[in-house]
């Protein structure tokens, strides 16, 4: 996978065949997304984008029949080369009776069926986008791609080495304040004994060396870091094989001052020293 800095990606294509699923993914791909956006507004959408963010910032844009006839105008927007960026046309795909049974499945009418029938929409459809797809850079037929593997084909199309590392934050919290609600994991570090009751330790946080030291070296902290951050990684590679890129782990004690906050930090550091893209964040630090 190459690096894609500053690409206009315009996702269009048949209704059912997984633009929604494509735009979410490349919105975690670190794309600027709009969806439903009007042809003749995309020059519009790349100037403010580059303004705000950058000219490096990569962008997507999903365009389809509910534009009307602004639809029509996006041949002639691409052609032009308006935007100054190096531009991908995406076209998704797949064949009618697996559109028909997606569009029944989530009970909602194709845009262009009017008072017909589903497959008489999807038929106009297919006329409407005959000469877009022809003129695709990159198409994709859904037909027998579950979400899963079509988010991994995306990955592969789009992703950079960077953009498709599972991102892992680790976060320190008290149970005194409530368990974190976005947790995939919970760690409770109350098993260690609480520097809180050593007085020249009670003032520092488990961010000074002392504090770490004196967590780390408990009887059972390098027996459960030693299992546990193992435990991590081999979740982690289910995780980007399932297509989910983002895990929270939530380590916590009594207040979120110390034990939580040293091995938060030290579960964090052996994450990052296996090539873990991962931060370490202190819900609670400062609180006490």
């Amino acid at each position: 996978m190459e690096p894609h800095p500053g690409e206009l990606v315009i996702v269009t294509g048949m209704t059912g065949a997984g633009r929604s699923t494509a735009a979410k993914e490349l919105e975690d791909l670190g794309f600027f997304v709009v969806d439903n956006l009007p042809p003749t507004l995309v020059r519009d959408v790349v100037r403010l984008v580059d303004d705000s963010r950058g000219v490096t910032q990569p962008i997507a844009v999903v365009v389809d029949v509910r534009s009307g006839s602004f639809f029509d105008s996006l041949q002639a927007n691409r052609h032009q080369g308006v935007t100054g960026r190096p531009t991908t046309l995406l076209f998704l795909e797949a064949t009618d009776d697996v559109l028909v049974r997606r569009q029944e499945a989530v009970r909602r009418p194709h845009p262009l069926q009017g008072s017909g029938r589903l497959l008489h929409g999807l038929q106009r459809e297919r006329d409407v986008l005959a000469d877009v797809r022809g003129d695709a850079d990159v198409v994709i037929d859904t037909t027998n791609l579950n979400v899963h593997q079509l988010t991994d084909r995306i990955a592969e199309q789009f992703g950079t080495p960077e953009s498709t590392r599972l991102k892992v934050t680790v976060v320190s919290f008290g149970f005194k304040y409530g368990i974190p609600v976005d947790a995939d994991f919970v760690a409770d570090m109350r098993f260690l004994p609480n520097p809180h009751w050593v007085p020249e330790l009670r003032p520092r946080t488990g961010r000074d060396e002392e504090v770490a030291d004196y967590v780390r070296t408990r009887p059972g902290a390098e027996t459960f870091l030693a299992q546990f951050v193992p435990l991590l990684e081999n979740v982690a590679q289910g995780y980007l094989t399932e297509g989910k890129r983002f895990m929270t782990v939530a380590v916590g004690c009594t207040g979120g001052k110390h034990r939580s906050v040293a091995m938060t930090e030290e579960i964090a550091a052996r994450l990052r020293a296996d090539g873990f893209d991962t931060r370490a964040s202190h819900r609670d630090l400062g609180r006490e």
